[in-house]
């Protein structure tokens, strides 16, 4: 073989093996980030069950505030429990078929 052929097979194998460096940190960096996304999910999930911990939270406030009150707050309140008081029936039903 000549020299010229040596020194592209030298050059490919150089190229060679940048990629494979290159393909095993990405490789690498992908599980990291599948990982990590992971972690984000379950957070994520938690938040969004803490967000609706806290929005039954306020309702139940702002019920009873309206119960504690008076006039406007009054009638939020007496719609809130015709509300529930509907739901309730809703449930009935379906348990009585």
């Amino acid at each position: 073989m000549s020299e010229l052929g040596f020194e592209e097979l030298n050059a490919l194998n150089k190229k060679l093996d940048g990629l494979l460096e290159r393909y095993i940190a990405l490789r690498t960096e992908n599980s990291e980030l599948k990982t990590e996304n992971g972690k984000l999910k379950q957070v994520l999930q938690e938040k969004e069950e803490e967000i609706k911990n806290l929005k039954t939270r306020y309702e139940r406030v702002k019920l009873l505030g309206a119960l504690k009150g008076g006039g406007e707050n009054a009638a939020e309140a007496k719609r809130k429990i015709n509300e529930l008081v509907r739901e309730i029936d809703r449930c009935v039903a379906l348990l009585n078929r």
